[in-house]
């Protein structure tokens, strides 16, 4: 599909600050087509087994339109959007491949951390792949924080999870 087939792009929008529901809500009821990123979060403290949702750009959303035939007036003004996101005076399209993308990455399931604070690990890809390390802590969802002895001090170290490997029983 080419540019002149189907002018409507997505476009970003800043909501105010924990807004992003609400504006999502009042942008689709003016049948503006929006897409808001959504991951899972932390569970619930009432009730474990229910997982929250959380935004995956807190105070952004995304917006399908189109810049000569949609009116955009009324977004200004909508409840819960702060602004257009421009450079300049001209809002940027963001590439429909990037949407793509982002939908994409978000129905892969989530890697679980199944390593236990001071577990030994071996680094399986980037600079110091092939070192072992003691697994620290988890930070967020897709980095853990490892001990790793570079020139004989121990070193902090923020890495993917997925660079991370269980050590072998050794016999």
């Amino acid at each position: 599909m080419t540019y002149s087939e189907n002018p409507a792009r997505w476009y970003l929008i800043q909501t105010k600050p924990r807004q992003e529901a609400r504006a999502e809500e009042h942008l689709q009821r003016q049948q503006f087509e929006c897409y808001r990123p959504l991951k899972a979060g932390a569970p619930k403290k009432r009730n474990p087994r229910a997982v929250s949702e959380e935004a995956l750009f807190p105070g952004y959303l995304f917006i399908r339109m189109d810049q000569v035939h949609d009116n955009w007036y009324p977004i200004r003004s909508t409840r819960g959007v702060a602004r257009i996101v421009t450079f300049g005076a001209h809002p940027v399209p963001v590439h429909d491949d990037l949407i793509q993308q982002i939908r994409e990455r978000l129905s892969l399931p989530e890697p679980k951390t199944e390593f236990q604070q001071g577990e030994v690990v071996r680094i399986k890809s980037g600079s110091f792949c092939d070192l072992e390390a003691i697994f620290l802590t988890a930070d967020g969802e897709e980095r853990a924080v490892i001990l790793l002895n570079l020139l004989q001090r121990e070193q902090k170290v923020t890495l993917p999870i997925s660079s991370l490997t269980r050590m072998e029983a050794q016999v």
